[in-house]
């Protein structure tokens, strides 16, 4: 009678164990993952600061998920990934790496001669640096003339009081090469940050 008793009693211990309880948290929880410095993270969030994305610059873990027409984010959530509307084009470390589209691709071109002579006043940018037609994407125009259009995507923006160095990935290339824009909106000298005997 007792190993009976004890026989249902680890019975019935074992299905318990077995059970979950609703205070758990829930297994299928999305996990929130860390981006790590092999990803080359920079800025503050994206896309505005304290947001959980953050750019990417190149390295060797996201070379090939550059694009000269797309930034690419890492974000440490699918939901997060999703939010941006871009394309989720790889996962690496639980990292959700996502190709937002830069825009038009003729923006900063001369406008056509058809078009009327007066144009409507210019509205001051959101942000002077990395709005359409920002000191970013100057610095990628002029450094893509220079290079003949190897330009492969920003690499990073360091900013100071003086001016704004934007850092820009050209193919071929064994290092970046570097813009400084003024808050004034233009940009001032462009050079190679590499050795110039490997041009």
């Amino acid at each position: 009678m007792k190993l009976k008793l004890f026989i249902a009693g680890a019975a019935m211990l074992s299905l318990a164990a077995c059970g979950g309880s609703s205070d758990e948290p829930d297994a299928a929880a999305e996990e929130i993952a860390v981006i790590p410095e092999s990803l080359a993270p920079f800025g503050d969030g994206y896309p505005n600061p304290g947001a959980p994305c953050r750019r990417l610059g190149e390295s060797a873990a996201t070379s090939n998920y550059l694009d000269d027409s797309a930034m690419l984010v890492g974000c440490p959530s699918e939901a997060a990934a999703e939010a941006l509307g871009g394309k989720i084009v790889g996962n690496v470390e639980g990292v959700r790496l996502v190709s937002v589209p830069m825009g038009d691709a003729n923006a900063g071109m001369p406008a056509p001669v058809e078009a009327p002579a007066t144009q409507p006043p210019k509205q001051a940018l959101k942000d002077p640096i990395r709005s359409p037609g920002g000191l970013e994407s100057k610095c990628l125009a002029r450094v893509n003339d220079m290079t003949g259009g190897g330009v492969i995507g920003t690499n990073r923006i360091e900013e100071s009081e003086a001016a704004i160095a934007i850092y820009v990935n050209v193919s071929g290339a064994e290092a970046p090469w570097r813009c400084l824009g003024y808050r004034d909106g233009t940009i001032g000298e462009v050079m190679y940050t590499g050795s110039e005997g490997a041009l």
